[in-house]
């Protein structure tokens, strides 16, 4: 029997799940599917710039689930481009992490968001809020 998949931690879910080439009608398109742990390993190598050990903790997996969930999203993406493919981004084996900030004493951390916690870990005070995710190193074009 195989053994469950372990949950993936990401810090973003996205507002905008599907993209698509301009011009093409929907029905005309064949669609690539992307799982919110793909996703996930794109912003975290390609837009924050991490490094593949870093990520892989931020996600709580190993260093090697991390490389194939990144080439896997990466094939995809490549796919879609090359071939003119919408992409679906859904699903996946994920829990959604907030970074918060506790604004007593300054501590960092994370925590899933269903769980019940409500203070900061190093000093108790419920004086927190999450905190702002931070830009990439690569900014896109407004349009």
């Amino acid at each position: 029997m195989a053994r469950p998949p372990k949950w993936r931690h990401v810090e973003f879910i996205p507002d905008i799940t599907y993209f698509k080439p301009a011009g093409v009608p929907l029905r005309q398109l064949d669609e690539v599917v992307l799982t919110v742990e793909e996703l996930e390993a794109i912003r975290l190598r390609d837009l924050e710039g991490l490094e593949q050990e870093p990520c892989a903790e931020r996600m709580n997996i190993s260093r090697p689930t991390f490389v194939r969930i990144i080439n896997s999203a990466h094939s995809k993406v490549a796919e879609a481009l090359v071939k003119g493919k919408a992409i679906r981004i859904e699903g996946g084996t994920y829990q959604y992490v907030r970074p918060l900030k506790c604004w007593d004493c300054g501590n960092e951390w994370r925590q899933i968001q269903d769980e019940a916690d409500k203070e900061c870990p190093q000093c108790h005070s419920t004086n927190w809020t999450p905190k702002r995710m931070r830009k990439g190193r690569f900014h896109g074009h407004n349009r």
